[in-house]
């Protein structure tokens, strides 16, 4: 007589079982929907604060990093986590820093933990090398650097790891977070909001809480009809480069040289 049960095979059904607690995120790769729009996150001075040792940052009593790169010290925001699963729940979320990818991966493997895998899985990673390097440096520090974060580069699927074809998001459905307003000069108006940076020295800062001023933001941005008139309408974080910038011809040159590049 045949016996009903399914026969132990090792190592065959160790596999399966594996597959099983895999097809959780393998449908949320699936679940990218029309419905749910972009959200690029940048990391340094939103998700965490990172900086080398020999910086002068006066680090409270009660905080100790949550992880180390080198020489260089990473401090997870405040509600990190609880803001990731909201993120993840309610957009397609991407990470962009313009940091190295050697500093990225570890600071990206520091502030997801566990969630770090649906990154891999429904969303994407990138780096300094996916930025535009104008080969110019920054006004704020003149040994830094200057890069820009092209949206279109997403929208138009320049990287092939992106999750999606080409057309999938535009201007209307995604929206860039970064604290850096000049990484934004070539992109559309109201597709980018400038939260002021967070550093570990603020020790009260819940912005990233459940009633923190950017979860509500972008509660409100979920429901939203599109992007662009959402962000007017909800004015957040600090201005937008204009002709009204005191470095205006500054930015005007980058922006004349490299959108004749497009």
């Amino acid at each position: 007589m045949v016996s009903s049960q399914m026969a132990v095979v090792p190592g065959k059904n160790r596999e399966n079982e594996d597959d099983i607690e895999r097809l959780p995120l393998v449908l949320e790769r699936l679940k990218i929907t029309d419905s749910k729009k972009l959200l690029v996150l940048d990391l340094n001075g939103l998700l965490v604060h990172t900086f080398t040792r020999s910086k002068k940052v006066q680090i409270p009593n009660a905080r100790s990093p949550d992880g180390t790169i080198g020489r260089k010290l990473v401090f997870k925001r405040p509600f990190c986590d609880e803001f990731l699963r909201f993120c993840f729940q309610r957009f397609d979320v991407g990470i962009w820093s313009s940091a190295q990818k050697r500093n990225v991966e570890g600071a990206v493997t520091c502030a997801l933990g566990e969630l770090r895998c649906r990154l891999c899985l429904s969303g994407f990673l990138q780096d300094q090398s996916d930025c535009t390097n104008t080969g110019m440096r920054t006004i704020e520090d003149r040994h830094k650097p200057l890069f820009l974060k092209e949206l279109k580069k997403i929208w138009d699927n320049q990287s092939c790891d992106l999750p999606w074809p080409k057309g999938r998001y535009s201007s209307s459905n995604t929206l860039l977070i970064d604290d850096s307003p000049y990484k934004s000069l070539l992109n559309p108006p109201n597709s980018v909001i400038f939260p002021s940076p967070y550093t570990v020295e603020h020790v009260d800062d819940d912005g990233l809480g459940l009633e923190g001023e950017l979860r509500v933001f972008l509660d409100g941005l979920a429901e939203a009809e599109d992007v662009p008139t959402y962000v007017a309408s909800h004015p957040f974080g600090q201005p937008a480069i204009t002709d009204a910038d005191p470095n205006c011809d500054f930015y005007s040159e980058i922006i004349h040289a490299f959108s004749n590049d497009q």
